[in-house]
């Protein structure tokens, strides 16, 4: 058939599809139409259609359909030499309907697209599409809406190309550095008009020949050596200030995704390597912080290979190795020492910073903490000491600025910013520069945000005062700095209030002379005789800090001045008893836990057992006065209870007969207030004093008066919800007389309670509750593994086999959905260990709760492998190898709601009496 005659027949039949009224024939249309479409003439006629004037707009629609499904799908039935006519009879169909109809002109853009994926870039001219395109909107700048949509499709092939460069992998190098879509990307770059699409797939591609699944590096390096030049070529539009900051950002990171998928070929130090350092040198150069920042995560890649000395150096011995790793950190020493000065700046407080925004404020911090962590890159490469010397020439320069006429604090602040950034990596024996630096810091003036950073460095150089030479005798000088940052602002007295921590726990030794000096200090900030401008919170650093010498104090001088430094404490707590009962149970929980948690911390930090036991001791009248009469206040008891568990924990066994009016007075106001502190409390005391015979008989009493008032509270899962912090608490406590103390709770009568108790609530939603009551049957099904427990089997087992069926019935509920899925390792650590204990029996029980769920739900061959995993945890198999068909099964009972309501439904988690259906 003739091409008039084909073109007639096409519009015929278009007819017929669109206004026959008889659907047969219309549907007849549409299969000679569809059966066209894929055969050769249809290029010719569709082409002829489309440049013809007298198609309508059914015609048009049609055969733009057809010429771009053809480009797309069957490109091969055409000649080699037939590319250069498609082109140029697309070219002329885009300007012919530059006006539209929008939809012909869609699909002659996505045409021309699909064409530029099947030929080389080079058949479009030098350059590429891109800049085809480019020349033919110079030219013909009245069809540039047709361009326009061809520039809007074209992106989309390539993002398509960089979709499926994801998700494809092992394709060698070779054949991708050939591919037409690889160089049209790559040709695109240095067009004019950087596509972002473009950008996308050389990102791609760099990312793809980096995987271990494409074969690495070294199976891609054809394709790595055409991407890398082309690449490096853009290196000068970085420094090209007409550029759009967009445009300079998608360069950049090019050439940061090179850094981080190369790194490793860049360690080796050669000269092509050095070229990609230099750029991103350059581009951690450039003011924008979001372009800079790219080049972060490269710089700490690169250290931890220069530095690591277990990394692949393929150099025979050990000193060819060092000597390499050596050569190595010379070479990119100079790259590192650029990068301190580029980044360092970057810290300073912005010029507004008191106008900043919360989200800015935040913004700006991580800022300041991304630029410390490069610097301790650099620090690891350069060593401390050398990246102390860049950055004191800053600071140097920096303190010139505070003392002009505007008094400018900010560069100064900003260096030492960097140079506390580095603490962890200076020796603290360093003789050249901190002397200096600590000089500096008493003359610069005391504005909050400088003062602030003063005070932390001296806080973060607290070893270096101890160690090096000159560094104690800096001590007067830094204190009366600290003394000053108390004063100043809420922020300064933090970080001064911190850094006399610091410097009381490295220089104990040397402060155990001037106790007195560390008084005067405490007393003025704490105790209101300063105007210490600090929060409570940090006023217990400096209790911390005085605490921490008195310990190292001889027995009696630290029995006084523990004795001193608690009737600090006492003076205001005193004064509130004194005014009689009313007074104290009308205060403010805040006003009495001030105090309190000084106590918490002085018996913390003081180690002197001996001399915390007395002062616990002395304190016990005032404590229980505040236990008798806040015990309802929960903040308070917390506090209280908080004081006195760094009092057993430190005295140990000298507390003698205080343990046991403590455990007294808890007993009895646990059973009236419900406190979960009384709890936690009495842990404690169990896991100190549990294996001491002398105290066994207070300790049954706690324990069955506990255990036997909790059990009466927590009767269902409903109040376990209510009371997650007393059921946490409660199994926690439990656990450890399990560990501690098992001859005097597994043969007591609240030890079935309890398991009683530990069912009911094993699904409840509450995370540390659940974990807790968990732990606890845990504890009990691996009581053989004690050597303490070893004897209490025969009691335990006529407790746990009797509820064996029931508690597996439980646990499988809770592996198939009554827990969250991410209690899944906890939940199945108690069955299977639950199943090493009863072996084949509780095989069993777990083969009667699957049964339970209908094989609608869970399929035999599920349940076999399931139960096979537990008859092999019986045997003695490795716990890790069972997990998968136990997450096989959860997984399946989970797949749906309606599945996981049917699997509930049949194992009743919260229905203790289940009789089996048989």
């Amino acid at each position: 058939m003739q091409s008039m005659e084909l073109q007639n027949t096409v519009k015929e039949a278009l007819n017929a599809l669109y206004h026959h009224p008889d659907d047969a024939v219309r549907m007849q249309a549409d299969r000679w139409l569809q059966d066209f479409q894929r055969t050769l003439d249809a290029w010719q006629v569709a082409d002829n259609l489309l440049h013809d004037a007298t198609s309508n707009l059914e015609t048009l629609i049609f055969c733009s359909q057809t010429l771009r499904s053809k480009v797309q799908r069957d490109f091969e039935e055409l000649p080699s030499e037939a590319f250069r006519q498609l082109r140029d009879s697309l070219n002329n169909l885009l300007k012919k309907f530059h006006k539209g109809p929008p939809i012909v002109r869609t699909q002659i853009s996505i045409a021309v697209a699909a064409l530029a994926v099947h030929v080389p870039a080079e058949d479009w001219g030098d350059g590429g599409i891109v800049n085809w395109l480019r020349d033919e909107m110079n030219s013909h700048p009245e069809y540039i809406p047709g361009f326009l949509e061809l520039l809007t499709v074209l992106p989309e092939v390539l993002e398509a190309f960089a979709s499926w460069l994801r998700l494809k992998h092992g394709i060698p190098g070779s054949v991708l550095a050939t591919h037409p879509l690889v160089l049209t990307a790559l040709s695109s770059l240095n067009s004019d008009i950087l596509s972002e699409a473009s950008v996308n797939v050389v990102s791609e591609l760099i990312h793809y020949t980096a995987l271990g699944s494409s074969g690495g590096v070294s199976v891609q390096m054809p394709l790595i050596q055409v991407i890398v030049p082309q690449v490096m070529s853009l290196q000068v539009q970085l420094r090209d200030s007409s550029k759009d900051e967009e445009d300079v950002k998608a360069i950049a990171r090019l050439f940061a995704d090179m850094g981080d998928s190369y790194v490793e070929l860049i360690a080796t130090g050669s000269n092509e390597a050095m070229m990609i350092v230099n750029a991103l040198l350059e581009v951690a150069s450039l003011p924008e912080y979001d372009i800079a920042s790219m080049t972060f995560n490269f710089w700490h890649s690169l250290q931890v290979i220069l530095t690591k000395r277990n990394s692949n150096i393929p150099f025979g011995d050990e000193a060819s190795v060092e000597a390499e790793r050596n050569r190595r950190l010379q070479v990119f020493r100079q790259s590192y020492e650029s990068l301190v000065s580029l980044v360092s700046f970057r810290v300073q407080y912005p010029q507004d910073y008191q106008d900043l925004s919360y989200e800015d404020l935040k913004e700006f911090k991580q800022t300041r903490y991304a630029v410390a962590d490069v610097l301790t890159d650099a620090a690891s490469v350069l060593c401390g000491d050398a990246t102390l010397q860049i950055l004191y020439m800053k600071l140097v320069e920096a303190v010139s600025y505070c003392g002009n006429e505007q008094s400018e604090w900010r560069p100064a602040e900003a260096a030492l910013f960097c140079i506390r950034a580095i603490s962890n990596y200076v020796s603290v024996v360093e003789a050249n520069v901190m002397p200096q630096v600590m000089d500096l810091l008493s003359k610069l003036p005391h504005q909050p945000q400088l003062l602030q950073t003063v005070c932390l460095i001296i806080g973060a150089y607290s070893k270096w005062l101890d160690a090096a030479p000159s560094g104690f005798s800096k001590l007067p000088l830094v204190i009366d700095i600290l003394m000053g940052g108390m004063r100043t602002s809420e922020d300064s007295a933090a970080a001064a209030a911190l850094a006399f921590r610091h410097i009381c726990d490295d220089c104990r030794k040397k402060l155990c002379a001037y106790c007195k000096q560390l008084f005067h200090i405490y007393y003025t900030a704490v105790n209101g005789e300063g105007s210490f401008k600090g929060t409570a919170e940090d006023s217990l650093h400096l209790v911390e800090a005085l605490s921490m010498v008195i310990t190292e104090l001889p027995p009696e001088p630290a029995k006084d001045a523990l004795e001193e430094l608690c009737s600090s404490v006492v003076a205001p707590l005193q004064e509130v008893i004194n005014l009689g009962p009313e007074v104290l149970e009308k205060k403010h929980a805040r006003e009495l836990t001030v105090h309190i948690d000084r106590f918490a911390y002085i018996f913390r930090y003081v180690n002197h057992p001996g001399a915390v036991a007395d002062a616990i001791h002395r304190l016990w009248p005032m404590f229980k006065v505040i236990f008798d009469l806040r015990a309802w206040d929960m903040r308070t008891m917390e506090s209280l209870c908080r004081a006195c568990k760094y009092a057993v924990r430190t005295s140990g066994r000298f507390m003698g007969i205080t343990i046991g009016a403590m455990l007294e007075e808890i007993q009895g106001l646990y059973q009236q207030h419900h406190q979960p502190c009384f709890l936690y409390l009495s842990s404690e005391v169990i896991k100190i004093f549990g294996s001491d015979p002398s105290c066994a008989s207070y300790l049954k009493n706690m324990i069955e008066a506990l255990f036997k008032h909790t059990t009466c509270l927590l009767t269902s899962i409903k109040e376990f919800t209510t009371r997650p912090d007393i059921a946490d608490d409660c199994f926690l406590l439990a656990s450890r007389c399990i560990r501690y103390c098992p001859q005097l709770f597994i043969p007591s009568t609240v030890f079935p309670a309890l398991v009683d108790c530990s069912m009911i609530g094993i699904t409840v939603q509450h995370r540390e509750a659940s974990n807790s009551v968990l732990t606890f049957l845990s504890d009990i099904f691996d009581l053989a593994k004690s050597s303490k427990g070893e004897q209490f089997l025969s009691i335990r087992d006529s407790v746990i086999i009797l509820r064996g069926a029931t508690i597996t019935r439980i646990l499988v509920a809770a592996l198939t959905g009554a827990l969250p899925n991410s209690r899944l390792e906890t939940v199945a650590y108690t069955l299977l260990a639950l199943t090493r204990a009863y072996g084949m029996q509780a095989v069993g029980w777990a083969k009667e709760s699957v049964s339970l769920i209908p094989l609608t739900a869970v399929k035999e061959v599920e349940r076999s492998r399931f139960l096979q995993s537990l008859s092999d945890a019986a045997a003695g198999a490795d716990v890790n190898v069972l997990m998968s068909p136990v997450e096989e099964l959860s997984d399946v009972c989970r797949r749906n709601r309606t599945v996981q309501e049917i699997v509930q439904g049949a194992l009743k988690p919260l229905e203790l009496n289940l009789v089996p259906v048989s």
